[in-house]
């Protein structure tokens, strides 16, 4: 499941039982337990199963499973998770279809001492297996002036044996509250505490539809094509006088309305729109294109590159992708694996871009906008900074029931720079879905991006600034 902004995926599964064993079928040689690098996490596969461990210096909490559907692979929700043996036996890498780059797996003879007798399932349990998933994997504290210890200090004092669950959710938001991380939340039941960056609002259904039907009426009138698709997740309209293209896209996922909900099945759907749209004889003749992410969920960091696919004819680099991987020293990390963008075998477009941006531009969104930055061909952003979180979100099942989220990867500019916290800057700035915006019946940001595409080449600045790739 996704917390709030329809995050990138989550690798931890729900489907299938665990294995009453672990054996050694020798088929593709990947049965066996397995240490993760970094996501605090052991896995044991056999027996058709694929069965999480989650854990901590204190715990460990048996996580979600998935069924096996052919050699080393395994499916669950919708998701298939790869695990390939690399140069030898004893190592492993794991890989999710909805998501990019991969996670290192080391063999390990058992598994470790937390996960013989059932955790105990105590307020006081629940509280220090909570508090020590972020101090383990949260990569931000320093970043947001946060003293985790000194968080502990102040509340575990308040937690007893009759700690109702009421109170400790309630302890637990304030706890993270102070975050104001999109990617971080606590969840029993029904019942979920989340927020974002101040003076930003993360996307629901309603501001979606909202600003779908100002952008119709306000934007789009008498536009000579438009047209839905993806379960209207993706809109594509011609501007007329010979514009520019606008494309919006609202999520990176939930393009079907069947029961599959599969990445393959997603992405079907989203080959469907972009061959409509990016026709042989439409990328020949567009002048610009704007592409509108404004209110996204995010979603499938895979389907972001995969557009990127289609806006480029050279091969080049979207970002780097690390997770922290030491329980003690929240600055180390795995090593940074390039994510490439590879040319589509369809037609492309190589023109120019604008972007939009905003507060809600969540998760996918953003990963989708750092892998246009180096994109050949130039792309200006235009609007304001995006959410702030980038990571694929952990889910960590707490002894009481409740599940904690919180992120652990950092994507990296060329340079090594992350955007987490404070969003992706634009270019040029301007206001985004304001009252007063929508008061007078104004889109700064749109209007500016059909006036930087409409400028002669050599006037329009940043939108044609040449582009770099990552070493």
């Amino acid at each position: 499941m996704r917390i709030v902004t329809a995050t990138a995926v989550v690798l931890t599964l729900t489907a299938g039982a665990a294995p009453a064993a672990v054996a050694e079928t020798g088929e593709p040689g990947t049965d066996g337990l397995w240490r993760m690098d970094g996501y605090g996490t052991v896995l044991a596969l056999g027996h058709g199963v694929y069965q999480e461990y989650q854990t901590t210096a204190v715990s460990c909490v048996k996580g979600d499973s998935a069924r096996q559907t052919g050699p080393g692979t395994y499916t669950a929700d919708g998701v298939v998770l790869t695990v390939r043996l690399t140069h030898d036996r004893d190592h492993a890498r794991l890989s999710a279809d909805t998501s990019v780059g991969h996670r290192g797996l080391r063999r390990i003879a058992e598994l470790p001492e937390e996960c013989g007798p059932p955790a105990p399932a105590d307020p006081r349990a629940s509280f220090d297996v909570f508090w020590r998933s972020f101090e383990e994997n949260y990569p931000f504290f320093a970043a947001k002036g946060i003293d985790w210890q000194a968080v502990r200090d102040r509340y575990r004092p308040q937690i007893h044996q009759d700690t109702t669950r009421t109170e400790l959710f309630d302890v637990f938001s304030r706890m993270v509250g102070p975050l104001h991380d999109a990617h971080v939340a606590v969840q029993d039941g029904d019942r979920v505490f989340a927020q974002g960056r101040p003076g930003t609002e993360v996307p629901t259904e309603q501001l979606d539809a909202r600003v779908k039907k100002f952008i119709g009426e306000r934007d789009l009138r008498g536009a000579p094509y438009r047209q839905d698709f993806a379960a209207g997740r993706i809109t594509y309209a011609d501007l007329p006088d010979g514009g520019p293209g606008y494309l919006r896209i609202s999520g990176f996922g939930g393009y079907t309305t069947d029961d599959d909900g599969s990445y393959a099945a997603n992405l079907a759907e989203l080959d469907k729109a972009l061959d409509t749209v990016l026709t042989a004889e439409r990328v020949r003749r567009l002048p610009g294109l704007i592409i509108d992410l404004r209110v996204n969920g995010g979603g499938s960091d895979a389907l972001g590159v995969h557009i990127a696919g289609r806006l480029t004819d050279t091969p080049y680099v979207a970002y780097a992708k690390r997770a922290r991987n030491d329980p003690v020293d929240p600055n180390r990390h795995t090593r940074p694996e390039p994510v490439p963008v590879t040319p589509a075998h369809a037609p492309r477009y190589t023109g120019p871009i604008a972007v939009l941006t905003g507060g809600s531009t969540v998760s996918a969104g953003e990963t989708f906008t750092q892998a246009l930055m180096d994109r050949p061909g130039g792309t200006v952003r235009i609007g304001r900074p995006t959410q702030g979180v980038f990571s694929d979100v952990m889910a960590r099942k707490l002894p009481d029931g409740m599940t904690a989220w919180l992120p652990n990867e950092e994507f990296l500019t060329r340079t090594g720079r992350t955007f987490d916290g404070t969003g992706i800057p634009p270019h040029l700035t301007e206001p985004v879905f304001t009252k007063e915006e929508f008061a007078k019946n104004r889109d700064s940001a749109f209007d500016r991006a059909v006036s930087e595409l409409q400028r002669p080449k050599r006037a329009r600045g940043t939108a044609t600034r040449p582009a770099t790739t990552m070493p």
